[in-house]
């Protein structure tokens, strides 16, 4: 069914089931977003479970052949 089609038929209808049909659509929409947006989770939730090393940034001792001299 295309965009012209359903526009077709919704050009028959009386004024009240016009109504009845945008609420419908409403409702499709609104059910879409929320299956296409996920709930964000707030940040932060890992604070303070992570740490790292100072030497984070450091070479690796099993890459020193590979490093320049």
């Amino acid at each position: 069914m295309t965009d012209i089609d359903l526009y077709k038929k919704i050009i028959l209808l009386p004024a009240d089931l016009k109504k009845e049909a945008d609420d419908f659509i409403e409702f499709l929409l609104s059910k879409q977003e929320k299956r296409e947006s996920p709930a964000k989770r707030p940040l932060g939730l890992a604070k303070g479970l992570i740490e790292m090393s100072d030497d984070f940034d450091e070479p690796l001792d099993d890459f020193k052949e590979y490093m320049p001299k």
